[in-house]
């Protein structure tokens, strides 16, 4: 999988479009785990600051990976 778009260098649509693609549904739910990684939300909801360049990737990254829900 290619690195994140930078903010600085893509289109809302990009990111949203790599955002999507990312955490698309592989129907292997034995072997994938990003059901439970995003806890049942919407990765473009939860994407919503990357999306919308405020915040990095990275960093929407590490606050899904220790928040509780």
């Amino acid at each position: 999988m290619p690195l994140p778009p930078k903010i600085e260098d893509s289109t809302k649509e990009e990111r949203q479009a790599y955002v999507a693609n990312a955490w698309r549904c592989l129907h292997d739910c034995e072997a994938c785990g990003k059901c439970r990684i995003l806890k049942g939300k919407d990765a473009e909801t939860l994407y919503a600051d990357y999306i919308d360049g405020k915040r990095s990737y990275m960093e929407v990254t590490l606050e899904i990976r220790n928040k509780s829900y």
